[in-house]
């Protein structure tokens, strides 16, 4: 009896000693249940001491010493603030508090779990500064804290991570310039810092993040060229750099470079130069915007050759010279029979509207040439655009009537003539496009382009239709 007792002893020591109770996940489980608003508190309600830990929402338990390995709570609608005790689930992998509204900060004691490797506080309402005993958690994978109230700089610290792939700050409130040590995280693939207030140049060290797959700078601050050492990320599939100051042209052989691009998005910069042909050879671009530059030059025909394109933005530039044969690259593009949004207004495109619109992507829903110089008549073959949702030809030189096959554009919620020569009268045909929202072709102006500059004289016809 004795040799039973001492051996069932031993062994309780040991189970203790090695990890295996789980009282301290339980303590540490009810001091985060505590910390939720009591109006939350009834979806932790299997959270109790008389269920067993490992069937309390959200937990995933070790097979082996039933310690809490997991703890999923997104979604969850909770509120209140995250407690110290998360620092005490000593076996926890994988912690996932996204899609809340936890406020106060990031707890200092989230860098005593030294075993985890996915972290994701996204979507919540956490403000402060990013804690740096967070990077000793050496063994993160993913570190997920997008949509937060973070301040501060990003950490130069976060080279401790050396095995991070994914790292997400994006919609913070971060300010200052990105560290140069992020360039020793060498196996990151995904990287978003996507709307903040981060500046300066991207430095040069992170030349070394060969592994980039996606890659989100869009909506700082950042400025100076084209960072040219991301023409080496060869495997790069996603690239923002939407809304910063950046400047300078882009290589001619940009689309050699990169060339399995899906997502290129680098509106609202002060980029210059033309268009480089060779984007034709990124061959599964989908979407692709440049608008809000300086860009010059004509669009390249080759973007014909873009199967998979899908939305092709380019508005808000100087593109064209107001002449015939801006427009060829509409025949082109033809061939991309996924194309659902085209924008080109506010250019200096010129020349008439050739009939080769009409054959563009029947899956187009949303299609904007106004603003530019563009001459001649609407063709009839417009109604084969069954897909429109929203027109826009304002502010032209266009003649002629509105064609009746106008009416076969079912889909139409928004039409927009305005500021052009159009005359003649309304088809009735257009009361078959019974969604209509908004119809405006009241003030019809003439513009008359000078051959240098593409300045316009205005002159008031008529308003309406007659």
């Amino acid at each position: 009896m004795r040799l039973f007792l001492l051996f069932s002893f031993s062994a309780l020591v040991l189970h203790e000693a090695y990890g295996f109770t789980d009282e301290p996940d339980r303590k540490a489980l009810l001091d985060i249940k505590s910390q939720v608003s009591e109006e939350n508190q009834d979806v932790l309600s299997s959270w109790n001491n008389s269920s067993p830990l490992c069937n309390w929402k959200g937990v995933t338990c070790g097979l082996k010493h039933k310690r809490v390995t997991r703890l999923d709570l997104g979604g969850c609608q909770l509120r209140g603030t995250i407690s110290p005790s998360i620092g005490n689930l000593s076996f926890l992998i994988s912690l996932n508090l996204s899609d809340n509204s936890i406020g106060g900060t990031i707890p200092y004691e989230v860098g005593n779990l030294f075993r985890l490797k996915y972290l994701n506080m996204s979507f919540n309402i956490l403000g402060g500064e990013i804690p740096v005993n967070l990077f000793n958690c050496s063994r993160l994978l993913d570190l997920d804290l997008w949509h937060n109230h973070l301040e501060g700089g990003v950490p130069s610290e976060l080279e401790s991570l050396g095995k991070l792939e994914i790292l997400d700050l994006s919609a913070n409130k971060l300010r200052g310039k990105l560290p140069a040590s992020l360039g020793n995280l060498t196996s990151l693939m995904r990287v978003e810092f996507w709307e903040n207030n981060l500046e300066g140049k991207i430095p040069d060290d992170l030349a070394r993040l060969t592994q980039l797959v996606h890659l989100e700078l869009g909506v700082n601050k950042f400025s100076g060229g084209f960072p040219l050492f991301i023409y080496n990320f060869s495997s790069l599939e996603y690239l923002s750099m939407f809304g910063n100051v950046f400047s300078g042209s882009l290589k001619p052989d940009f689309g050699n470079l990169l060339p399995k691009l899906r997502l290129l998005y680098m509106g609202t910069n002060s980029f210059t130069g033309p268009i480089p042909t060779t984007l034709s050879n990124i061959s599964n671009l989908q979407e692709f915007g440049i608008e809000y530059n300086k860009m010059i030059g004509s669009i390249p025909s080759s973007l014909g050759k873009l199967k998979n394109l899908q939305r092709l933005l380019l508005n808000n530039n100087s593109l064209g010279s107001c002449s015939s044969g801006d427009l060829d690259f509409l025949k082109a593009l033809s061939n991309c029979t996924q194309l659902h949004t085209l924008l080109v207004n506010r250019n200096r495109f010129g020349g008439d509207l050739p009939t080769s619109i009409t054959n563009l992507s029947t899956n187009l829903w949303k299609l904007d040439l106004g603003t530019n110089f563009i001459s001649g008549t609407i063709p009839y073959g417009i109604g084969n655009l069954v897909s429109l949702q929203k027109l826009v030809l304002r502010e032209n030189l266009l003649t002629g009537p509105l064609p009746s096959s106008i009416g076969k554009l079912s889909r139409l919620v928004f039409l927009n003539l305005t500021s052009n020569r159009m005359s003649g009268e309304i088809p009735s045909s257009i009361g078959n496009i019974t969604g209509l929202e908004k119809l405006n072709f009241l003030t019809i102006v003439l513009k008359e382009p000078s051959s240098e500059s593409c300045s316009v004289q205005k002159h008031i016809i008529f308003v309406g239709w007659v």
